[in-house]
């Protein structure tokens, strides 16, 4: 006979893990902002260039610049980082399709 699943067990182990990883996706933002340099702006300007960035993505020419710039700029921090073990541009490169520096 086989042994029960506890469903209300796994349920939480879910939850728990998607609660993780979306408090490591924040994190992963945070620090993207900080190695593009967008922390040196003002936080209305942020808003406004995030709001105005995601009205042109869009346009599927002006999505690829962008990743293309994107991979570009990661590939740039794995070079500069690649004494130190999870240095920044290794982490930020685990977020994916980031905005680019236009």
């Amino acid at each position: 006979m086989r042994k029960p699943r506890d469903i209300d067990t796994e349920l939480k182990a879910l939850q728990d893990r998607a609660k993780a990883l979306k408090a490591k996706r924040i994190v992963q933002l945070g620090e993207l902002i900080v190695a593009t340099g967008a922390d040196t702006l003002d936080p209305e300007v942020l808003a406004g260039v995030l709001l105005h960035g995601v009205a042109e993505a869009k346009v599927e020419p002006t999505r690829e610049a962008w990743r293309i710039d994107g991979a570009a700029f990661f590939r740039r921090k794995a070079r500069k980082s690649t004494g130190s073990a999870g240095g920044a541009g290794e982490q930020s490169a685990a977020i994916g399709d980031g905005p680019a520096t236009r």
